[in-house]
């Protein structure tokens, strides 16, 4: 199993700046409203991460195309929809997912940081989670997810994944193993689709970061 990389966390947004291991790290972030931090692999990335500005390490934002014809084949993304998103630092690595309502850009709901994880496993339970929560409102409004193995997945109602359990990931095997068994005792109407992120730009419930 790939183990990762990083083994320093600064946090630029938190309870106070930490990094020396990822469990002191989540103290620091776990229940503080948009917490920013980031995993590196040296202790000198590190101190030098904690005197810059966070914008400085968020991934390079997608923009919308401009190209009229292009926008036209496409369309636009229904207004009345949640978006999902999930984001990891290293893969596997530190992983969270969370969902916005589209018009208002509102975050609705947040899940982790789960210690070890992978972009597709988060990306799958972001949808799924979204699916929950609209169906514990009665909503059918659709659910927007820029993954297409993370779509693919919820609509076989399995995951496929090689990140192996451990101790480490105990607990974000057992929130996979809820989704599936919502999946497969539960129905929905909300149309899952893919968020064409060439033609509109950046997901917005992306993370903003890398």
């Amino acid at each position: 199993m790939k183990k990762s990389k990083n083994q320093f966390y600064v946090v630029w947004k938190g309870h106070k700046p930490f990094y020396t291991s990822w469990d002191q790290c989540k103290k620091q972030v776990e229940g503080f409203p948009a917490a920013r931090y980031m995993g590196f692999t040296t202790l000198e990335e590190a101190r030098a991460a904690l005197t810059r500005d966070p914008k400085t390490y968020a991934k390079k934002e997608i923009q919308p195309a401009s190209n009229p014809l292009l926008i036209k084949s496409v369309g636009k993304p229904i207004r009345e929809s949640i978006c999902v998103d999930a984001a990891c630092s290293g893969n596997p690595g530190v992983l969270e997912y969370r969902g916005v309502y589209l018009p208002t850009r509102e975050e609705i709901f947040h899940r982790g940081p789960f210690p070890e994880g992978t972009t597709n496993i988060g990306e799958f339970l972001a949808i799924v989670t979204g699916l929950a929560w609209l169906k514990q409102r009665g909503s059918s409004i659709p659910v927007y997810s820029d993954s297409r193995n993370g779509i693919i997945w919820v609509k076989q109602k399995r995951i496929n994944t090689k990140l192996a359990r451990t101790s480490k990931n105990e607990e974000l095997f057992q929130v996979i193993e809820k989704a599936l068994d919502w999946m497969h005792g539960n129905s929905y109407d909300n149309p899952v689709l893919k968020w064409e992120t060439s033609v509109w730009g950046e997901i917005p419930a992306d993370f903003g970061r890398k």
